[in-house]
């Protein structure tokens, strides 16, 4: 069995014809808001504020790169709206992911997988959503300014060393000038789980031999499974062991979290056609590290 079993190779030509000379921003952002628990008669603000975030995500020039349309990065947000404490004021939970696609196949490598439970925005019926790099404009979009940098500064870290940094230091800014706003998810002493503890990890010296495993294990790795799945079970088991002294170091990191609800999958299909030897070692590690999956990495002993 392969990595990528049920894909075939891109047919990309159309696209590049289709794109044409047309201008891309840098994200291909699909935005999804779920208002079932929100009781109210008007219902057209929901389907306003989903175009509006989904415009905000796609139509600005978050780096200074030109992308071309095939090239933007896919990501998505999954935003439930648990609360209207009161009109134009909401809570929410959202599950926010992102994808880059590994080289001579269709397959979309999950980079992120975060659940953020600390929204808390305001927003009414065709508001603007406005942002400024150098100052706090409204929760609502320092919020989706921080995910779009950390997006970015993961996709960046997947294609060149380290390469992210310049990303993750600009949501840290977010971070910095949203923390007096007193909404939560800012602030350090909140929870070890919400945006400040993310960046502050991302950014952390001690996470750089993680992120440059990571870089290792997407380039010289999975973009060369179809041709050479030994090198990529390599770089996997290097990336997994760079995990391990990670976790030693921080057991609740929340970067490590994000990894496996992301990866889980992906590493149990790496190692199905290993090796005993390699199954033995790639489950004994995933185990180790993360034992609350041990029924998933069980597949790579079938």
């Amino acid at each position: 069995m392969k990595l990528f079993h049920n894909l075939h190779k891109p047919l990309i030509f159309l696209s590049i014809l289709l794109a044409g000379q047309l201008r891309a921003q840098d994200l291909n952002c699909d935005v999804v808001i779920n208002a079932d628990q929100i009781q109210t008669s008007d219902r057209r603000v929901f389907q306003d504020m989903e175009t509006a975030i989904e415009n905000f995500m796609n139509g600005r020039d978050w780096t200074s790169d030109e992308f071309q349309p095939v090239e933007r990065i896919k990501c998505s947000f999954s935003i439930n709206l648990t609360e209207m404490p009161s009109i134009g004021s909401f809570k929410a939970t959202v599950q926010i992911r992102s994808s880059r696609p590994v080289y001579n196949t269709t397959y979309e490598s999950i980079l992120f997988n975060f659940a953020d439970r600390d929204w808390a925005f305001e927003y009414i019926e065709s508001m603007p959503l406005e942002f400024n790099d150098n100052s706090y404009t409204s929760n609502l979009t320092s919020m989706l300014a921080f995910y779009a940098y950390v997006i970015l500064g993961l996709d960046y870290d997947s294609f060149g060393e380290l390469a992210g940094t310049p990303y993750f230091q600009k949501a840290q800014v977010v971070v910095e000038n949203a923390a007096q706003s007193g909404f939560p998810g800012w602030s350090g002493l909140e929870s070890t789980r919400n945006r400040y503890a993310l960046i502050q990890e991302l950014l952390n010296p001690r996470v750089e031999e993680f992120r440059k495993a990571l870089y290792r294990y997407h380039r010289l790795g999975l973009d060369v499974f179809e041709k050479d799945p030994q090198t990529c079970r390599k770089y996997t088991l290097e990336l997994l062991e760079k995990v391990k002294a990670l976790k030693g170091y921080n057991p609740s990191s929340i970067v490590l979290i994000a990894f496996f609800d992301a990866k889980n999958d992906e590493l149990v299909n790496i190692f199905t056609d290993a090796s005993l030897a390699e199954k033995r070692k790639a489950y004994n590690l995933l185990v180790e590290l993360n034992p609350n999956k041990s029924e998933l990495y069980g597949k790579i002993l079938q």
